[in-house]
């Protein structure tokens, strides 16, 4: 993981060199190639995006904000992924984020605060058969309970830092 200063050098002298000339219309380009190499967007990279395309600050955020596919805090190094589409919801996938959100001492879409999980829903993991679903990083998780996160957590050996 970089640190701040880290993030806006590899920012300014690794990805906007990329997109050149500096227009508007490589904003989104410039964004997603943020994204891919930091996991998110910090705030001072969309400031540093927006003096490079000559755009305003609030066009820059209003259209990062736009789209979903964008985080805007530092996500952790265990992702954790609750299904809960049509089948996952209809089979318990809410008692299960719930049951994460007790653990784990965080809400959807947050992060611990020592970096260790992110806590994110998603509308299919494409398992449908297996629901309920979740994904901790590459493990999928089928037939899940609210009580199988526990076990989830030791025999993925991912440490439980946040308790």
């Amino acid at each position: 993981m970089l640190n701040p200063e880290e993030e806006i050098r590899l920012i300014r002298e690794e990805i906007l060199p990329g997109f050149q000339p500096p227009e508007p219309r490589f904003l989104i380009p410039i964004l997603q190639e943020i994204q891919a190499r930091l996991r998110y967007l910090p705030l001072a990279g969309l400031r540093i995006v927006s003096d490079y395309l000559g755009m305003s600050a609030a066009a820059v955020w209003g259209t990062a904000t736009f789209y979903s596919q964008f985080r805007f805090a530092p996500p952790g190094q265990n992702q954790v992924k609750i299904c809960l589409g049509t089948a996952c919801h209809i089979k318990g996938g809410e008692a299960i984020l719930e049951s994460w959100e007790r653990e784990l001492k965080i809400k959807i879409d947050e992060t611990t605060p020592d970096r260790a999980f992110s806590l994110e829903r998603v509308a299919c993991v494409g398992c449908c058969a297996l629901a309920p679903v979740m994904a901790v990083n590459d493990l999928i998780v089928g037939k899940s309970s609210p009580i199988s996160v526990k076990g989830v957590i030791l025999k993925s050996q991912i440490p439980n830092k946040s308790q």
